[in-house]
């Protein structure tokens, strides 16, 4: 079995719709029983009570990139394969991703405000995490602007492609460079860098739960495009009857 089997609308359908239930199932457990445990942990002994704000903030700024590549390849494959399902999904993981990286904004300022002192730095991981809110968006406005779905898949790849490049440094800012208020890494396997068990395993699952609860939103999203990319094309057959 191939996995370009599944860039047929029709398969891609049928399997979605046969998983999609127990991937929901799975977010719906997960996700409330992460930020639960996150939210029993007991308070840092620098941070206080605000370190358990890491269980929304570090899962959204992870997804937020994450989401980003995911279009990147699915981009990728639409600009060299021209399998409509990947340039759907694509799309479908937009918003979400944009709500992903807004929430890691905020969530961030607020985790940071009582260790820095200010809401906001032009810190290079910072900044480069606003970049890519910009790109989310101006990713969104292009697939509403151009009326053609065909050349708004292609923009919108072009588009992701150099988005990429600021999805990366939102990564990699700290290692690049040494200079900025943003911590490293939360989880490392660096010596000294380990995170306690007690934070650690609550934000593994938290992890999950937003992984499970993207993948839900991506197959509802996508199919959703793919009813409408139908139901355009019979309007249109119609109207030229």
């Amino acid at each position: 079995m191939s996995i370009w089997e599944y860039a047929n609308p029709v398969k891609f359908m049928r399997t979605s719709g046969a998983v999609l239930p127990w991937v929901a199932a799975a977010a719906a457990v997960s996700l409330p029983a992460g930020l639960l445990w996150g939210w029993l942990t007991p308070e840092d002994y620098k941070q206080g009570a605000t370190v358990k704000i890491m269980f929304l903030h570090v899962p959204a700024a992870m997804m937020a990139i994450n989401i980003w590549v995911m279009m990147l390849v699915a981009s990728l494959i639409w600009l060299v394969r021209r399998h409509h399902v990947s340039a759907l999904a694509a799309r479908a993981a937009a918003p979400i991703g944009a709500v992903m990286t807004l929430v890691a904004l905020v969530t961030g300022a607020v985790w940071g405000q009582p260790m820095w002192g200010t809401w906001w730095e032009w810190d290079p991981r910072l900044t480069s995490f606003l970049i890519l809110f910009l790109f989310y968006l101006g990713y969104m406005a292009l697939w509403g602007a151009v009326e053609n779905p065909d050349s708004a898949a292609d923009l919108t790849g072009v588009l992701c492609l150099v988005g990429s490049v600021f999805a990366l440094l939102s990564r990699y800012a700290v290692n690049f460079w040494n200079q900025g208020l943003h911590q490293g890494a939360s989880l490392s396997i660096a010596p000294g860098e380990r995170m306690s068990a007690v934070y650690k395993y609550p934000l593994y699952l938290c992890m999950a739960g937003f992984f499970l609860l993207f993948l839900t939103l991506l197959l509802l999203r996508t199919r959703t495009e793919i009813r409408r990319r139908r139901t355009a094309a019979l309007l249109a057959r119609e109207v030229r009857a």
